[in-house]
């Protein structure tokens, strides 16, 4: 198989505010502000490891541009498997309201990027108030388990070009811009598929100008194709976490003058 020679192209800025995330932008104007008291703005990068399995929970961390990749024992006394991703729509750290301290599985940056570090605690008092976070987490752990529900059926039923394609479709959905880098293999682990089946589903899609890939270098070239070729699977988990934070919602817009005050990676809301 050959890959089209690399092309430079710029790369789009992330975004740079908590309301980059989708479950920070839904909440009302005074639990934003509670929340975020103590928030800092962190700098994620590739492969870098935020939690192991069963380590304490004291961060939760709500991804802006990067994606994280959550990772579980398929088999006792053997290697964890990476199957869940955790991007702009959701939290990495969901296990603490449902009064599990620690987490159960390994969680890895995926795709480097910007994410907001809260403290557990601070996350548990909110939650605590049954007030807008609570009803907005328990609808965002309804559409979890509705991903995983699907998931679960696509994996049986859908042949691997479909599913590259959902994967990618759900992974353009949680970024900005229209590049990743991946490799083959590694999407492979994550779709529990193996590479050579990636490459040859991979090989078509490039030849039908829907993506362009060179070394672990992806840019999408035509979204509208890249859905109609994907299963239906990825539009349903689509709406079911759309429709965690259209009830409540807040525009961006409103959170202005309290972003203002991130300066920098590593930062907190003063």
């Amino acid at each position: 198989m050959s890959f089209k020679p690399c092309l430079k192209r710029r790369l789009v800025s992330a975004p740079t505010s908590p309301s980059a995330n989708q479950l920070l932008a839904a909440l009302p104007r005074a639990a934003y502000r509670r929340l975020l008291t103590n928030c800092e703005e962190i700098r994620l990068t590739n492969d870098e490891t935020l939690f192991e399995a069963n380590s304490p929970l004291q961060f939760a961390y709500f991804p802006a541009s990067s994606i994280v990749t959550l990772s579980y024992a398929a088999e006792e006394d053997q290697g964890l498997v990476a199957k869940a991703l955790v991007g702009r729509e959701g939290v990495v750290g969901i296990s603490a309201i449902l009064g599990n301290p620690q987490l159960d599985s390994r969680a890895d940056v995926q795709f480097a990027g910007l994410a907001y570090r809260i403290p557990v605690a601070d996350l548990l008092a909110e939650f605590h108030r049954a007030d807008a976070l609570q009803r907005l987490l328990l609808r965002y752990i309804f559409a979890l388990i509705t991903q995983a529900s699907q998931l679960g059926v696509c994996n049986r039923h859908h042949p691997v070009e479909q599913r590259l394609c959902r994967f990618l479709s759900r992974t353009f959905d949680r970024i900005e811009g229209d590049e990743v880098f991946v490799t083959q293999e590694r999407i492979g682990k994550i779709l529990g598929i193996r590479r050579e089946s990636i490459t040859e589903s991979a090989s078509r899609l490039q030849q039908a100008g829907i993506i362009e890939y060179c070394r672990g270098h992806l840019t999408l070239l035509n979204r509208k194709m890249l859905d109609e070729r994907a299963c239906a699977c990825g539009r349903i988990i689509r709406r079911a976490f759309a429709a965690v934070s259209e009830q409540g919602s807040v525009a961006a817009s409103r959170f202005r003058p309290l972003e203002a005050r991130f300066v920098g990676s590593g930062s907190a809301v003063q």
